[in-house]
């Protein structure tokens, strides 16, 4: 596993205030350079305008500072700026929601609560690779917020290691309407400080599931 990932810069929030942030996400479940990474909607987890699916035994580590909650407005199906951002308007978890104006023309659903965080790419065929993830779904969100608490409480017990290195997983259910749906899980498979060092102790490995495996990875292209 590479360690070379690093997260330090200038005039970053300490690792407690970022704690206090991140355990107080509240959700409705009712950048230059960098790549956007997805899970679409068959399972898989894709990144950049190629969709090139990602290497599914790597692993990611998550940027604790990157954070951040706000609003999106997407042009609607029916109207000439269907799938097309309108408007972004994103902070950091740290701070409130930004204030939004009424919504754009054409974004017949206004503006969605939207979440985001910064991950890099630690091992595999994509190491080194910077991605942005920002969900706007239930499941998204969930993930998102999970991710989240789990940091703020590692926080509390070793602020030494706060940054998680993930595996990104995809968790099946049946929708009653809409069939097989799959949301986005980042399985926390260690921890690692800021400047890269992994934690020495390994956490037990976990079983993989019997039933519903995500499906097989498709050839990259």
């Amino acid at each position: 596993m590479s360690n070379l990932v690093n997260f330090q810069s200038a005039n970053l929030p300490s690792v407690d205030s970022i704690a206090t942030a991140l355990r107080s996400v509240d959700i409705d479940v009712g950048a230059g350079g960098t790549v956007i990474l997805k899970m679409d909607k068959t399972g898989h987890w894709v990144f950049g305008a190629d969709q090139t699916e990602v290497d599914e035994d790597a692993t990611w580590a998550v940027n604790p500072y990157s954070f951040t909650h706000g609003y999106i407005a997407w042009g609607g199906d029916d109207t000439p700026a269907a799938g097309t951002v309108l408007g972004e308007m994103m902070a950091s978890v740290s701070d409130p929601l930004p204030e939004t104006p009424a919504a754009p023309a054409h974004s017949t659903l206004g503006w969605q609560k939207q979440v985001g965080m910064s991950l890099k790419c630690l091992s595999g065929e994509d190491e080194g690779l910077e991605a942005r993830y920002a969900a706007t779904s239930v499941g998204g969100k969930k993930g998102w917020q999970n991710i989240a608490i789990a940091i703020a409480e590692q926080v509390k017990k070793d602020p030494s290691k706060p940054v998680p290195v993930i595996q990104l997983v995809a968790e099946p259910y049946k929708h009653k309407k809409y069939g097989k749906i799959f949301n986005p899980i980042f399985k926390v498979v260690d921890w690692m400080s800021m400047d890269g060092e992994v934690k020495a102790e390994e956490a037990p490995a976990e079983e993989a599931p019997a039933a519903e495996a995500a499906p097989a990875r498709r050839r990259r292209g």
